[in-house]
């Protein structure tokens, strides 16, 4: 039988790498959970050679929609990752940057840049080998 383990309140505790949170306080859920989606990544990315305008992250990123820019880059400001400055020049110019949390993350995503870059290849082939097999 499997016995889950509750806090106080009945809230199913669960670990991650020897550290105890309960679903609604645990970290590692909330900061995935924000940062997991492939714009997030990516405006970070973008951002980490400076402070950069909408406009020249849309060419960066040009499959993104306007939209869809718009509402990550309030996600990440909300987040504290970025900051959004606007300079009141006719019309108004608004430039993003990241912030010193920002620039922190920026250590994480590299690793995570350098280990996607360096087995893309194996993970590829294992999804053709998994696709192939019919499973």
């Amino acid at each position: 039988m499997n016995r889950h383990v509750r806090d106080s309140r009945g809230e199913r505790v669960l670990t991650v790498m020897g550290l105890s949170f309960t679903a609604s306080d645990c970290p590692v859920r909330d900061v995935v959970d924000h940062m997991g989606g492939k714009w997030n990544v990516l405006l970070m990315l973008s951002l980490a050679a400076g402070p950069t305008r909408f406009s020249a992250l849309k060419r960066q990123i040009p499959d993104i929609s306007q939209r869809m820019l718009t509402q990550t880059l309030r996600d990440l400001q909300r987040d504290g990752y970025i900051s959004r400055t606007v300079y009141p020049t006719l019309p108004p110019s608004v430039e993003y940057s990241l912030t010193e949390l920002g620039q922190s993350f920026l250590g994480v995503l590299r690793v995570l840049v350098d280990w996607s870059v360096e087995h893309h290849g194996a993970i590829k082939d294992a999804r053709r080998r998994f696709d192939s097999d019919g499973a």
